[in-house]
């Protein structure tokens, strides 16, 4: 395997591609007990339209959340029990743009990787069992549809787009997956669980060419590299809803304010991207940012109150939000705010500090194995090597925020999505 040392951040990776198609990362963390090990697939929710085998398929919302929940049974149980009784701590979750299976174990690695490897590459579904799923993945929906937080960000995504998949549930809704039967999750699995297209990231005190032998002895040896993906028409630069509202038993006003971002580059220039956006969101609307601390102290928002910045394949958007008792109040300041940010300037001294506190949660990041695995498969997917960011970083200066404030922080690209109280019933 291919070892780089990454000097400035203290960590050292072993890197290799199988014959199928397979990348293997290893971050190897020498004295601990503690292993992680990250199997994931480049396939979410939004990948609804693909071609598998020169025909394309139309998939329903929700296959990639209902395959993740039916890859755990197998022909002889359910591999989640027998990691448990391996001592792994197992788990697993379903994006808009990635599908990732997962444990944490402190013994027997090596057997907990097996089970792993083979659980996730070998399919088995019956009719029954897909039927008995639709009804669990059912309650779960209606869990989520009861769920103001996650409304008003659906919502805000329906606002933000006109056609890209983003805008549905990564869980579909009850009649959407009503329609998926066996075929269905096999044909979804041929596609997109195959070696070229997935990743294996571990990290811990592990022999790096232990790994790669297991992968190579337990995966399939052929793999598909290419696997065309329909996301609908390109997008307009604007946003396709300015107001998206809804009323649900809350008892104040939540919401989210949104910004239509330009999609990032695959390759280098993605990492670069996101930590631009990622400081846009800060210098915006960040808790150490003057809007935020003016809000705060004229009520308008409350400690619930954050912002982030997103990226998937073909879109990507900042948000703000959270309770407010005039969602439009704190919409008209940000909008404010990001004028006067465009025109006057970003304070040097505010956007050094913000820089620095970006970096150095970066960095204290790298303790989680479970985040480093992660950011590795997410940063693979996108042409990234994501250990390289401090050298991404000096590349980035204030006038980058500045052109991205005045590109993507402006109306015609907002939205806000509300979800207001129910009104009280007529005496």
């Amino acid at each position: 395997m291919e070892k780089t040392i990454y000097s400035r951040v203290g960590e050292t990776l072993f890197h290799t591609r199988l014959e199928n198609g397979l990348p293997i990362y290893v971050n190897v963390k020498p004295g601990f007990r503690k292993a992680f090990a990250f199997f994931a697939t480049n396939y979410g929710g939004m990948d609804m339209r693909f071609q598998l085998d020169g025909t394309w398929q139309e998939t329903p919302a929700g296959v990639a959340h209902f395959l993740e929940h039916k890859m755990f049974d197998t022909k002889e149980g359910n591999a989640l029990q027998d990691l448990a009784a391996n001592g792994a701590s197992p788990n697993a979750f379903t994006s808009s743009a990635i599908t990732g299976y997962y444990f944490e174990c402190t013994e027997k690695f090596e057997e907990n990787l097996k089970t792993l490897l083979s659980f996730v590459s070998v399919p088995w579904f019956t009719p029954e069992s897909v039927e008995k799923e639709q009804g669990i993945i059912g309650q779960e929906i209606q869990m989520i549809e009861d769920d103001p937080e996650w409304q008003v960000f659906i919502h805000l995504l329906s606002g933000l787009y006109e056609h890209h998949p983003i805008r549905f549930s990564v869980a579909g809704s009850r009649e959407s997956i009503s329609h998926i039967t066996a075929d269905t999750l096999y044909a979804c699995h041929k596609a997109f669980y195959n070696p070229a297209n997935m990743v294996l990231c571990v990290a811990g005190d592990v022999d790096p060419e232990q790994v790669e032998r297991l992968a190579r002895e337990i995966l399939p040896k052929d793999g598909l590299s290419d696997i065309p993906r329909d996301y609908g028409e390109p997008e307009p630069t604007h946003a396709a809803h300015s107001v998206q509202e809804l009323r649900m038993e809350v008892s104040t006003p939540i919401f989210q304010l949104g910004f239509k971002a330009d999609p990032l580059p695959q390759g280098p220039e993605h990492l670069r991207g996101e930590l631009i956006g990622t400081l846009v969101s800060e210098v915006l609307a960040g808790s150490s940012s003057p809007l935020y601390a003016r809000l705060y102290r004229e009520g308008l928002i409350n400690k619930n109150f954050g912002s982030s910045f997103e990226a998937y394949p073909g879109c990507a958007f900042l948000a703000a939000g959270g309770e407010s008792r005039s969602p439009e109040a704190v919409r008209d300041a940000l909008l404010e705010e990001a004028r006067r940010l465009s025109e006057e300037g970003v304070d040097e001294a505010l956007f050094l500090r913000l820089k620095k506190a970006l970096y150095g949660a970066m960095v204290r990041s790298l303790n989680s194995f479970e985040h480093v695995c992660i950011e590795q498969a997410q940063s693979h997917f996108a042409g990234v090597d994501y250990l390289d960011f401090p050298a991404v970083f000096d590349s980035i200066g204030k006038a980058d925020v500045e052109e991205a404030l005045r590109t993507w922080c402006v109306p015609a690209r907002s939205t806000l999505a509300v979800v207001r109280p129910k009104e009280e019933a007529q005496a």
